[in-house]
């Protein structure tokens, strides 16, 4: 096991170093700066804001001055929102992401494989067809169509749940953003799960514990379920990293105050240091839940060798 995460470290590592460095060259190399404004600052203010921030040093110099930094674990200042840094609006933002992200993700993991298995036990029937049908509305609709659909529906005609808002993360606050997220990982999960559980039910092992007089409950759970189980869990990772970050359309759209709401009005004011956060804080995630999957493989089904 432990060799194992070492492993995955050693490779983790260098892909997060690449992942920060693509993102630091091409954030410069976009049009525009922090700094510009429809009204622009005189020259000589220009030039003092920029050499507090260290703007007027080369590339090279700004990039190896920004991993200095991150090995203190110090993202920064943001540029366009004074008195913060980096940090301190990603933690502002993450318990509300991290709330959104997570209960999407338990919904969309739930609903997912129930629809799945059901589909795939009525194989070629009409629940098959109603399952696989709706999943491909699902997938089809994005969540920039969904989230506002079922807020003009539920939360201006209806007037059931709110349209927008925070509210301290109350309940009915986190209805429609939940479900605006889990609703296109639930057809993507339940497509996996369907596949996934076709293949077990027909396979060798699962016709002979069939052969053998063991009841089909016990051959579902012990047997098919642990297979089928394999593809999902690895879409699970990055599922969670995506929706644990936040939905940029969806935090924006219910006004959310999380990290992807940030993201979005940094990217707009090109405000380099908070772009930057949110990529890495969203790669460390990947990573680390890739290791996640890795380690569950072998508590699944010990026949996949992780060491």
């Amino acid at each position: 096991m432990s060799r194992l995460i070492l492993r995955r470290l050693a490779i983790g590592v260098p892909t997060l170093l690449i992942i920060i460095t693509l993102s630091f060259f091409m954030m410069r190399l976009a049009p525009g700066g922090p700094f510009d404004q429809e009204r622009p600052l005189p020259p000589e203010i220009r030039r003092n804001v920029e050499k507090a921030y260290h703007l007027d040093e080369s590339l090279v110099q700004q990039y190896l001055r920004y991993l200095g930094g991150l090995l203190q674990a110090d993202f920064g200042p943001s540029y366009r929102t004074k008195d913060f840094t980096v940090g301190q609006l990603l933690v502002q933002g993450a318990p509300a992401s991290f709330k959104v992200g997570g209960l999407a993700v338990l919904l969309a993991t739930v609903l997912g494989l129930l629809a799945g298995i059901v589909a795939a036990l009525r194989h070629n029937s009409w629940a098959d067809y109603s399952v696989m049908g709706l999943a491909m509305v699902g997938i089809a609709i994005p969540s920039f169509v969904m989230a506002p659909l079922l807020s003009l529906i539920f939360g201006v005609y209806l007037a059931w749940l709110p349209a927008g808002g925070w509210g301290n993360g109350a309940l009915p606050f986190l209805i429609l953003p939940v479900v605006s997220l889990a609703l296109p990982q639930v057809a993507q999960v339940a497509r996996l799960a369907r596949g996934a559980m076709i293949e077990q039910l027909n396979a060798n092992y699962v016709r002979t514990a069939r052969a053998k007089g063991l009841r089909e409950r016990l051959v579902l759970l012990r047997h098919a379920l642990p297979g089928a189980m394999l593809p999902v869990v690895s879409y699970l990772g990055p599922m969670t990293a995506a929706l644990v970050t936040g939905s940029v359309v969806v935090e924006t759209i219910f006004s959310i105050p999380g990290i992807g709401r940030y993201f979005v009005q940094a990217a707009l004011n090109r405000d380099y240091t908070v772009v930057m956060g949110v990529v890495i804080v969203y790669a460390c995630l990947i990573i680390v839940l890739n290791l996640i999957v890795d380690l569950l493989y072998g508590l699944i089904d010990p026949k996949v060798r992780t060491v």
